[in-house]
């Protein structure tokens, strides 16, 4: 496993598009504040926030369960509204981006998941 959370690349991904997120929604029209831009910045944040959590958890059940139905979903979640932005007309061309990065980064918390998966049929 990676040694400390920092050096976890699905960690440092989602930290860095939790920051992207917040930088886009700076941007978006007022009328978006409390519906869009919310749960942008909750979803984003919850990605890297589970990550954390996960990480820190002594058992690999525990660790598998955080990953797969916690992180991976706010990940999911977060793409689907940056494509309901560019859709709306926010920001579309970096909206479609930031939901490719984050195509990226569900395809890298799967792999964590089958190395996790691999790690507790070894041990």
């Amino acid at each position: 496993m990676a040694t400390g959370l920092k050096n976890l690349k699905i960690y440092k991904m989602a930290e860095e598009l939790e920051l992207k997120v917040h930088e886009l929604t700076k941007i978006y029209p007022k009328d978006e504040k409390y519906r869009t831009v919310d749960q942008l910045r909750r979803s984003s944040a919850s990605v890297s926030n589970n990550i954390a959590e996960a990480y820190n958890k002594s058992s690999i059940k525990e660790k598998l369960r955080i990953i797969r139905d916690i992180a991976k979903s706010e990940a999911e979640e977060t793409k689907r509204n940056l494509m309901r932005s560019a859709k709306k007309g926010y920001c579309e061309k970096i909206s479609i981006e930031l939901a490719n990065e984050y195509t990226n980064l569900i395809k890298a918390i799967s792999g964590y998941i089958r190395f996790l998966k691999t790690y507790q049929l070894s041990n």
